[in-house]
């Protein structure tokens, strides 16, 4: 029996490859703006953080110790004296996080001679919570992760700012909608005491323009793919054109997106 070619079924052999190649990941955006532009913003930063040094004798600033939050870092910890002395720098190790997130502590001292206090959780709570929920119970519902990052978040913020008379966050109206409307300054209700977001007006590429030009240590994970980095069971790789925060508990909405620390962004 003679064969016809066009009988032949043809497999497209590129698209095939396609369909079996991973998807692009997200990537530090390019800053298309002037550097005049930018040295405005970090003038503005410098203000900001020296205002804030100035008013409150006993300021502290929450890092997560990815990308926003070295701005910050670098900001305070090259910043005048002032800035330097007035604005304690410290983080949540909530015995949960990426060891290259830990190892940036030793990057900290290393480039600024600065060590970064850590607050832990309550080893007691958390051992209660994993006896009656399961270790990773946080995947089953907004509630029991809520709770989970109450143990390993909030309380030791609390603790942290308990002698604090302001704080300071590396949040941006870009990250999140529950973000969009975010000020400057604002009041810390739960805790009574003002609230500042230096960064609120700047941009993604902003940032990483600040980290390139400043050669600031950053975080292993953003060249993974990780532009926001939380607990590692709570955070994922980014695809390229998502939400920079879509890698924070993914399995969940994204208008619910707070782990407490910031829960007044969340419009009830």
């Amino acid at each position: 029996m003679s064969v016809v070619l066009s009988d032949i079924p043809v497999v497209d052999a590129s698209a095939e490859v396609s369909s079996l190649r991973p998807p692009a990941l997200w990537t530090m955006p390019l800053y298309t703006g002037s550097i005049e532009a930018l040295e405005a913003k970090e003038q503005a930063l410098a203000e900001r953080l020296t205002g804030i040094a100035s008013r409150f004798f006993r300021a502290r600033f929450a890092t997560s110790l990815a990308a926003e939050d070295m701005v910050l870092t670098d900001a305070i910890l090259r910043g005048n004296e002032g800035v330097r002395a007035g604005i304690r720098v410290f983080t949540l190790n909530t015995g949960r996080l990426h060891a290259e997130t830990l190892a940036v502590l030793d990057k900290v001292h290393a480039h600024y001679g600065y060590v970064i206090e850590q607050f832990t959780p309550d080893a007691e709570a958390i051992e209660n919570y994993v006896r009656r929920n399961g270790e990773n119970a946080f995947y089953d519902s907004v509630d029991l992760r809520k709770t989970c990052c109450g143990i390993r978040k909030v309380e030791p913020l609390n603790r942290a700012l308990s002698h604090a008379d302001a704080w300071m966050t590396g949040q941006r109206r870009e990250q999140a909608v529950t973000r969009s409307e975010l000020p400057f300054e604002e009041m810390d209700d739960a805790r009574g005491i003002p609230k500042f977001n230096p960064l609120a007006d700047w941009t993604e590429a902003e940032v990483w323009a600040y980290l390139t030009r400043h050669n600031v240590p950053i975080n292993a994970l953003h060249a993974k793919g990780y532009p926001s980095i939380g607990c590692e069971p709570c955070t994922r790789a980014t695809k390229a054109g998502e939400d920079v925060r879509a890698g924070r508990w993914w399995w969940e909405s994204k208008d619910s997106k707070e782990c407490g620390l910031h829960e007044q962004n969340i419009k009830h």
